[in-house]
């Protein structure tokens, strides 16, 4: 079991990003730097429940991209190239020169982009129930994607009870067991439906890699010129991506390895927290 004693101290901070406001949690002090990196439609929360434990050895900033969270929902396309992008100037604002990317979902889909591009600052990769390992997607995220019909869920979970309501339908695609999903995680998604300009740009963002055959960026091909440490991490519950996708990747990455965490569904961080920790933890001394 993970010990959970003498835990860091969580700090929210902001910071200016390329002239837009970014929000960040971040704790611990000692190298290697972890920067955890949430899916569409999340936040920086997601990485609350592991963040504690993994900074008593690690310094960890989980950030909010730009549209999620409390960082900026400036009014753009949010592209992949747009997010990679952000990546980099968020390492280079706080003068991080190298890192352990952890991403989930989306994140994860970043996180590889940013490798390819720059495997220099990358110490290792944490892919969690990553994109971008083969085109199929639960069809819930693609029909979002579909003209007009997600700007009228856009309307509608503007609302209180839309709000409430797609909280709910959220975890029950995201949780292996959705009646035991945390408050925090579901008064999180309530507050962000009812964020200005949140479900507007996770619509696009969400556009960006999801469209009606499935997902649009797909690096399997690519992984085999990453010769960094990496983590494959998956839920083996996930209903948004299957676990086919993980053992695909595994295949084609030079250092890989790969944790199935059971009875967990797409974010195990918040789900599995000892687990993903406990993995995490296994992983990192040995590798970097």
């Amino acid at each position: 079991m993970t010990d959970t004693s003498l835990e860091a101290v969580v700090e929210k901070q902001q910071i200016n990003v390329g002239g837009l406001n970014i929000n960040y949690l971040t704790a611990g002090s000692n190298d290697p730097v972890l920067v955890m990196l949430h899916g569409v439609g999340d936040s920086a929360v997601d990485w609350s429940w592991v963040l504690p434990t993994l900074a008593k050895q690690n310094r960890v900033l989980a950030v909010d991209f730009p549209g999620c969270g409390d960082s900026a929902k400036p009014e753009r396309e949010y592209s992949l190239e747009f997010l990679t992008q952000f990546l980099g100037d968020f390492l280079n604002t706080l003068e991080v020169q190298r890192a352990v990317l952890i991403g989930n979902s989306l994140g994860g889909l970043i996180a590889v982009r940013f490798a390819l591009s720059n495997p220099e600052r990358v110490a290792a990769l944490i892919l969690v129930d990553s994109m971008g390992f083969g085109q199929s997607v639960n069809p819930i995220l693609w029909s979002l994607t579909l003209p007009f019909y997600g700007e009228f869920a856009i309307t509608w979970s503007r609302t209180p009870l839309g709000a409430k309501q797609r909280a709910w339908s959220r975890a029950a695609l995201l949780f292996a067991r959705p009646s035991q999903v945390p408050a925090k995680w579901l008064s999180e998604q309530e507050r962000m439906g009812l964020t200005p300009g949140f479900l507007q740009a996770n619509l696009s963002i969400l556009r960006s890699q999801v469209y009606l055959l499935g997902q649009r960026q797909v690096l399997i091909e690519s992984l085999s010129q990453i010769h960094i440490p990496t983590l494959v991490v998956w839920g083996a519950n996930d209903l948004v991506l299957p676990y086919n996708q993980a053992q695909a990747a595994i295949k084609h990455l030079k250092q890989a390895h790969l944790t199935l965490i059971p009875d967990c569904g797409h974010i195990p961080q918040v789900e599995r927290p000892e687990l993903f920790t406990d993995a995490l933890n296994q992983f990192l001394p040995s590798h970097l």
